[in-house]
């Protein structure tokens, strides 16, 4: 079954285009190369031991589209292509809402010309906003996003939700992650920002390596344990998975139209200060960190409840944010070898 992954290059992309191969699935990858490297694919291949079907295209290209439909015979669809830079979005709120609704909504009208059914979302714990009780369930209500780029995601919510409730022949996913970090354990993918990261382990690991002066954590007046954010961070490998299992439960639908929203975490929350000493505890290293001022657009703290994902779904995260850390360490050495 070929499976359609867009931004398949990129950091979450590239690892789920690994467990699809793994579990049997063919996927075939949609990048626009804006926010990755072609040098990701050599990681794949090396990794799977073949190559990786790969289109150098835009997903807001209707042309490119209905061609890879076509001539690949698409049967299902994971969408992760989306800008998603909390602080750039609110710097500049048109690219995000322009590029994010435009190639969600051009996706499901391709794939009901074509036929396709299986559609899993990358959303975010984002939609939650900042909530009022904790942890977050699918039931939890959203609120207002805190971005530009989170409002993107509860409104492609809302799109799909939409047109699986007009009887369109669409069954589809929408996969809540929380904070993705780690990278594959061969160390031969993982997360690779251009520029400047917005992420915090990118930060951390780039310092680790003498290519950043400092890491700036993002205050410290917070009401938690240590007064930085709290985040449920979850191994990119785990969340990987997830997709895998989202297009098992989506084949596993009778009706034409089927929509459903699922939380992805661990279910537990870690300050940016336990990750910084758990990343210096596993790796042996010395960090060099400093306290800045609040960033406009963060959540003081938000983790998952899981249950549902684990219920339904059949799927729980298994590697922890030690495994994660050690992992994306691995990742950054490999790069400085390059």
């Amino acid at each position: 079954m070929k499976i359609l992954v867009t931004g398949g290059a990129g950091f979450i992309g590239s690892h789920t285009v690994v467990e699809l191969v793994n579990a049997g699935y063919e996927p075939v990858i949609i990048d626009n190369f804006s926010n990755s490297e072609t040098s990701v694919l050599d990681g794949l291949r090396q990794i799977l031991g073949r190559e990786v079907i790969c289109y150098s295209e835009d997903c807001n290209n209707a042309d490119a589209l209905h061609r890879i439909f076509r001539d690949e015979q698409i049967e299902g669809v994971i969408h992760f292509a989306a800008y998603k830079a909390v602080g750039e979005s609110v710097e500049q709120p048109l690219k995000y809402y322009r590029n994010n609704l435009d190639s969600t909504m051009l996706l499901l009208e391709t794939m009901q010309q074509y036929g396709v059914r299986n559609f899993v979302f990358s959303s975010s714990c984002t939609v939650y906003g900042q909530p009022d009780q904790l942890p977050v369930t699918e039931a939890t209500p959203r609120k207002p996003a805190q971005s530009p780029y989170g409002n993107t995601k509860a409104i492609c919510e809302d799109i799909i939700r939409d047109t699986v409730a007009a009887k369109a022949p669409i069954r589809a996913v929408a996969l809540r992650y929380f904070n993705p970090i780690g990278a594959h354990p061969s160390g031969l993918i993982g997360e690779l920002p251009l520029g400047v990261p917005s992420n915090l382990v990118p930060f951390i690991t780039q310092a680790a390596a003498g290519m950043r002066e400092k890491i700036t954590i993002f205050g410290s007046d917070y009401n938690t344990p240590d007064g930085t954010c709290i985040r449920d961070y979850i191994h990119v490998v785990d969340l990987a998975r997830a997709h895998v299992q989202a297009l098992r439960l989506l084949d596993r639908q009778e009706a034409d139209s089927f929509y459903d929203i699922f939380n992805v975490g661990t279910g537990n929350g870690n300050t940016v200060l336990e990750l910084i000493k758990t990343f210096e505890e596993v790796n042996n290293l010395k960090l060099n960190y400093a306290i800045g001022p609040r960033r406009a657009g963060d959540v003081e703290q938000i983790y998952a409840q899981v249950d549902k994902v684990n219920n339904v779904m059949g799927w729980k995260a298994e590697l922890t944010a030690a495994d994660s850390l050690r992992d994306a360490w691995r990742w950054q050495q490999n790069l400085i070898k390059k």
